[in-house]
């Protein structure tokens, strides 16, 4: 259930506060009464209102010099206002009035009918302000989820529900654009292929909820070994890919690869369900190294190079780093 629509009644005069009370209780509204413009001041800065009934003569603060404040006013600039008064009856205070930023100045004694038809315009309109903000606070609600929701399905469709590294499809997306910026700017980038080496033994051993966490650990330290703008991603199973932007030379590659291996050979400590301790578990690394244009003119060439040296290096003693030459 929405909150009522609020209205403030402005009068120096206890008698005139109850009639206008009384004539507008009629409707669905929550009247706020104030007798001196600094009380209506309270109240404007503590609530919002539909619609201000001011006064003209009242102490402290005239009614032209409330409404003037109001509409200097972040806050109350936009509140409609309304003078209903018995004094300054003549047509220069009415200008003075509506110069202030009233909508309607009404001479008293009040015709009720009008007064109440006048102020039932604005409250509807109030109304449908309101009901037009909630539609539109609605509709950027959707907008955000549905954005969100398709952030989410993207990165679902390019990156390892696992790992959270890229996927084959980033991957490959990720190296053509480091390749072509390569081109150029007439430097080179560097491929590697990574295998995980031992990593069977760990799945048999303690099942694949730890192989999966051993992979999740991986991961991570490799992602902590590469620079922001490089790329790393699962390729699948224990098999990695990493895209370094722009190395200097062939060593800095491999010096990079191998700083990799090393942090990838170190001991990871895996919490198991079935076991009261952390289990302790060493792997090693196999890379295979190859960079554009050094080394391969185009991309197929480039991955089959990576890819050959680092099965290489699984197959002569694993846990090294391979570089094309």
């Amino acid at each position: 259930m929405q909150p009522k629509v609020k209205c403030l009644l402005v009068d120096d005069l206890e008698e005139n506060l109850l009639a206008l009370s009384a004539l507008l209780r009629r409707d669905d509204v929550e009247l706020l009464t104030a007798r001196s413009g600094a009380e209506a001041l309270e109240l404007l800065l503590e609530h919002e209102v539909a619609l201000a009934l001011l006064d003209v003569q009242m102490p402290d603060m005239d009614g032209f010099q409330l409404a003037e404040f109001m509409r200097g006013t972040e806050r109350t600039r936009h509140v409609p206002i309304i003078f209903v008064t018995a004094a300054y009856a003549d047509d220069m205070n009415r200008v003075r009035g509506y110069g202030a930023g009233a909508v309607d100045y009404i001479v008293k004694p009040v015709n009720e009918l009008i007064l109440l038809s006048k102020v039932r315009v604005f409250l509807e309109l109030y109304r449908g302000k309101q009901q037009l903000q909630q539609l539109l606070d609605e509709l950027r609600a959707e907008v955000a989820e549905r954005q969100r929701l398709e952030e989410v399905a993207r990165h679902q469709a390019t990156h390892d529900p696992l790992t959270g590294l890229a996927n084959r499809i980033l991957f490959v997306d990720r190296l053509q654009k480091s390749l072509a910026r390569s081109g150029r700017n007439g430097t080179s980038c560097a491929l590697f292929y990574i295998d995980i080496d031992n990593f069977k033994p760990v799945n048999d051993r303690y099942g694949h909820h730890a192989g999966d966490e051993l992979l999740r650990q991986l991961a991570q330290r490799m992602l902590g070994h590469m620079r922001e703008v490089d790329t790393v991603a699962r390729l699948g199973g224990d098999e990695f890919a990493a895209v370094m932007e722009q190395p200097a030379d062939p060593a800095d590659a491999l010096a990079t690869a191998q700083r990799l291996m090393d942090a990838l050979s170190q001991p990871y400590q895996l919490a198991l369900q079935d076991h009261a301790e952390p289990v302790e578990v060493r792997v090693g690394a196999s890379i295979g190294i190859a960079l554009y244009p050094q080394h391969a003119g185009d991309m197929e060439a480039l991955i089959r190079s990576a890819d050959a040296l680092m099965y290489r290096a699984k197959k002569t003693g694993k846990n090294q780093c391979l570089i094309a030459e």
